[in-house]
């Protein structure tokens, strides 16, 4: 029998924050986007991300909120790496008081929030999907493993 993931959510959350560098993928008009991005935080509510409104990323997740988040650890070697990926839809999220907190936390938004007179922040987070996990050991029994619902 194959090695499949007794992943749980917490263990998702955790591994998500401890590597936030990640990859996430958008579509538009059938032609997929892929880009590095840094996740914020991830918790009970979700997986949260921000991004500024004027940027395609912004106007791709409007049009189409269905995303793929792939967050990797590539171990010690070639055949040690892990990676959850994360499938789901993106919600906005408009709150004054978590967006004085990532400006707080990320230092280099500030200008950019002060400079506008609305923020040009596009805060977003994916509250509910699916969670798939990838290592070499369940590498040929993908079609096996059962994802985490969240």
């Amino acid at each position: 029998m194959p090695a499949v993931s007794t992943l749980d959510f917490k263990d998702a959350l955790s591994f998500a924050n401890q590597n936030p560098a990640c990859w996430l993928a958008t579509s538009q008009d059938d032609q997929p986007h892929v880009r590095g991005v840094l996740m914020w935080f991830a918790d009970a509510s979700g997986f949260y991300f921000h991004t500024g409104v004027v940027k395609r990323l912004a106007e791709q997740m409007a049009r189409n909120p269905r995303v793929e988040i792939a967050f990797y650890n590539p171990g010690k070697g070639p055949g040690d790496g892990r990676m959850l990926r994360v499938t789901g839809k993106v919600e906005r999220v408009i709150d004054a008081a978590l967006e004085a907190r990532l400006v707080r936390e990320r230092a280099w938004l500030k200008d950019m929030v002060e400079a506008a007179a609305n923020s040009k922040l596009f805060m977003f987070r994916v509250p509910h999907g699916e969670i798939r996990e990838w290592t070499m050991a369940t590498n040929l029994h993908e079609r096996e493993q059962v994802p985490l619902v969240f």
